[in-house]
Order: structure tokens, then C-alpha cells, then sequence
């Protein structure tokens, strides 16, 4: 890899998005607005508005335009739509360009089918990258280390970043930090709706969910005890957090088993994803 590294961001919705806002965001990134060019039909609002702000190149579908201009692609596209891309970028690339995926379910063997013997890295970020909160964990074929630590470099912006040596653990993290969020986002709605139900106003309700949850995530940010010890911080015997736990803990395994299915779904569903025959 250059010292100045040119990327090319396939697909700018909301993954794609939060990561270009990260590199922007921060000299640490090494991602200067000239450096970067971004391939997207319809690039999300925020993205747009980047685009034009920082004046970056931006074509609608993969050209010419990227020969010899991109030593690193970043995958950032729905899977369901690399099959029909994936021929379209290759002619583009040199041998040399590294290839980065952040897409649920493509795996490095379907990867390796459509881009040859080049450096490969899956990872699986997550939206909180958006606002530096997130985490990505990553998976290489061998890639070698300029390659690791341009990739680690990249989505540290969004936050913190793992590597794992055994690629089927990427399904696993799918299922846990990257559909994550909207396990939380859920739980946050169900609050809400739970304290309107009980008489609270709509809008008060909605703000006591949002604040609970920011507040306890900044809590676990903030403490070396697990999760456990802090839930058992604020249970006290007989309390009203009591009977509420009991109610989330109880009946057939409770909140606990639901997760647990929850994940094992998205994990499963991951690598149905992966399994998948083009144009499905």
C-alpha cells in the first residue's frame, strides 16, 4: 500500500455512509477528500452532502474513471447485489488493489471466486461506527500486514476494532454487534411503549426509554464489572426492579432464551447468506 492510500467506496448508504463520515471526520483516518472517490447510483442524503461539501469524486456505477485510481475497495453495497458488480469492478482493478467487504453473509471463499488472489478482508462493523461508538471485528486471507493495519486503521475511526483467525466466528459477531443495535433499538421502543401503556405522556415516555438506555450503556462504558455484577448493582431484593426481572428472567428461559434464539436466527441467516447462489 502507498503512503497516501486512494479508495474506492463501493456503495454509500448507511454503513457505507458511516464510514466515509468517520474518515472525514479525523486526520487519523489518513483518508483525505482527494484520495477518496465513491461508486453509488443514489449515495445516502448525508453522504451527498459530503460529496458536495468536500467536493469528492463520485460516479454512479463502476467505469473507467476507476483504473488506476484505487489501491484499496471498500464493499459496502446489499449482498444480493455483488454478483452483478462484482464483473464490472474486476476488469477496473489492478492486481496489487486490496479488497475490503463489510457485507453481512459473503464469505472470503465467494469473495476470493470474484476477486482473485488479491489482499481480502471481511469485516463486520456496526452502525454505531457513526458516531465513533461501534465496533468491527475482521477476518483476512492472509492479507499480510500492510493490508491488517491499513484495514484496522480505517474502521478504528468508527471504534474498536478485533481480529479473529477463524472466519466462522464473523457469523457469530453478524448476530451479536452488527445487528445489535436494532436489539437495543427495540428494547428502547418496547420501554416506551410499556411507560405509555402505564399513563405516561407519549413524548416523556419516548424520552425516558432514549435517556435509560444512553445512560446505562455509558454506566458499562465506564465500569470494569460485567454486566451481571451491574444489573445485580441495581436490583435490590424485593424491589421494583425486582418484580420487573423476574417477569424478563422468567417462563420458559425469559429475555435470556429470546436473545439466545434471536442470535442463533441472525447467525444462521448469515450463513444462509453466504451460501446463497448469484442473482438470489
Amino acid at each position: 500500500m502507498t503512503t497516501s492510500t486512494k479508495i474506492a467506496l463501493i456503495g454509500a448508504g448507511n454503513m457505507g455512509g458511516a464510514l466515509v463520515a468517520g474518515w472525514l471526520r479525523t486526520k487519523r483516518s489518513g483518508v483525505a477528500p482527494q484520495d477518496l472517490i465513491i461508486v453509488d447510483p443514489a449515495p445516502s442524503d448525508a453522504v451527498q452532502a459530503l460529496i458536495d461539501q468536500y467536493q469528492i469524486r463520485h460516479v454512479l456505477a463502476p467505469s473507467l474513471d476507476l483504473a488506476g485510481v484505487a489501491d484499496l475497495i471498500v464493499l459496502a453495497v446489499k449482498p444480493q447485489a455483488l454478483d452483478k458488480l462484482a464483473p464490472l469492478l474486476v476488469p477496473l482493478l489492478s492486481a496489487e488493489c486490496g479488497v475490503l467487504s463489510v457485507m453481512a453473509g459473503i464469505t472470503m471463499t465467494r469473495l476470493a471466486t470474484m476477486f482473485g488472489d488479491r489482499p481480502l478482508v471481511r469485516a463486520m462493523p456496526n452502525a454505531a461506527a457513526a458516531v465513533g461508538a461501534g465496533i468491527s471485528v475482521c477476518v483476512s486471507n492472509d492479507a499480510g500486514p500492510a493490508m491488517e493495519k491499513l484495514t484496522t486503521k480505517l474502521l478504528k475511526v468508527g471504534g474498536a476494532v478485533e481480529w479473529v483467525t477463524d472466519e466462522r466466528l464473523i457469523g457469530a459477531a453478524t448476530a451479536v454487534s452488527g445487528s445489535g443495535p436494532a436489539y437495543v433499538f427495540l428494547l428502547a421502543e418496547a420501554l416506551a411503549g410499556a411507560g405509555f401503556a402505564e399513563g405516561l405522556p407519549r413524548e416523556l415516555a419516548d424520552k425516558l426509554a432514549r435517556q435509560t438506555i444512553i445512560g446505562a450503556g455509558a454506566l458499562l462504558a465506564g465500569s470494569d464489572k460485567t454486566p451481571q455484577e451491574l444489573r445485580r448493582l441495581v436490583t435490590s431484593p424485593g424491589g421494583t426492579t425486582q418484580a420487573a426481572i423476574d417477569i424478563l428472567m422468567g417462563g420458559g428461559g425469559g429475555l435470556p432464551e429470546l436473545v439466545r434464539q434471536a442470535v442463533s436466527a441472525a447467525e444462521r441467516r448469515s450463513r444462509q447468506m453466504g451460501a446463497e447462489p448469484p442473482g438470489r
